[in-house]
């Protein structure tokens, strides 16, 4: 580490203990409305949560010391309500390039629950500054903030909240999406795609066609073929919608569907002109070639207004 990081460090060090906000109080005091959404939110029915001798959620602490977007008028704040010391902190982080926030985790520790009409106090403290550390994000500071909150001078439950403020890391040109492994039984397929025609065998034996291109029938077995063009109808015969793993040059989540064309026979491909969350089985496509890149064209289907 150079005597730069290593007295940056040290600076930032030094803030340790100071605080981040003081004398803070709770926009509204703990209430039964508030409860409520949160219950229906979370999908808890808890009866401890209503009736007249209704306690909070204890996972809700942090509610009752948000200021919101528009500030905390009830304490006399318009802004975030931080602390001189701690805008410093964070002035400093930006000025050593480390310009973007990401929140990271918290840690909540519960000592007496809160019930409707508690009015909450708090202070929060700067609790530790970690070394340099890279992530995937880019290289940053893992800043940990303490907030001790209380009822009528009591404490009731602590809340660690931890950022990363970080440098962003120099982003990868995007990669190129695969290419197609051709040979020769599946040459005249992309050779027909790079016509921005959709080919499909034909077995001159039987008459049969099919998909994927083959060497021979799978119904008969002859040896001999020749080609149709598909029209370019068809409908989503089934799907699944990826999220993950995410693959370089793909954007998740997307639909893959198993495509059954007018013709007969069934194709996979990506589903467009749809959120992918909206893609159902049946519903009808029509064939399109998307350009991905001044190589690849692929043959893609968009969904069909019903």
């Amino acid at each position: 580490m150079s005597d730069g990081a290593d007295g940056l460090q040290a600076r930032l060090k030094a803030y340790e203990g100071r605080p981040a906000a003081v004398a803070g109080v709770g926009r509204d005091p703990v209430n039964l409305p508030m409860i409520r959404h949160w219950c229906e939110a979370m999908g808890d029915a808890n009866p401890a949560y209503t009736g007249p001798e209704a306690v909070a959620p204890a996972t809700m602490l942090q509610a009752w010391i948000m200021n919101g977007l528009g500030g905390n008028e009830r304490a006399g704040k318009s802004s975030s309500g931080r602390a001189r010391e701690y805008e410093e902190l964070l002035t400093l982080l930006d000025e050593a390039g480390c310009t973007a926030v990401v929140a990271t985790d918290c840690e909540q520790e519960y000592v007496s629950p809160l019930r409707p009409g508690d009015e909450v106090a708090f202070d929060t403290v700067i609790e530790s500054v970690s070394a340099r550390k890279t992530t995937a994000l880019g290289a940053g500071y893992f800043v940990t903030t303490r907030t001790d909150v209380r009822v009528d001078g009591e404490l009731v439950g602590t809340h660690r909240f931890r950022i990363l403020k970080y440098a962003p890391a120099q982003r990868k040109p995007r990669e190129r999406r695969p290419r197609p492994v051709i040979n020769r039984d599946n040459a005249g397929f992309w050779e027909g795609v790079r016509e921005h025609r959709l080919l499909i065998q034909r077995c001159t034996a039987c008459d049969t066609l099919r998909f994927p291109w083959l060497p021979g029938c799978n119904a008969c077995g002859g040896q001999e073929w020749d080609t149709v063009e598909a029209s370019g109808d068809g409908s989503v015969f089934s799907y699944v919608v990826m999220h993950h793993p995410p693959f370089p040059a793909f954007d998740p989540p997307y639909a893959v569907g198993l495509i059954e064309l007018a013709e007969g026979v069934r194709i996979v491909s990506d589903v467009v002109g749809v959120p992918c969350d909206k893609v159902r089985v049946g519903m009808p496509v029509r064939l399109e070639f998307k350009r991905y890149d001044e190589e690849l064209v692929l043959p893609v289907f968009e969904a069909v207004a019903m």
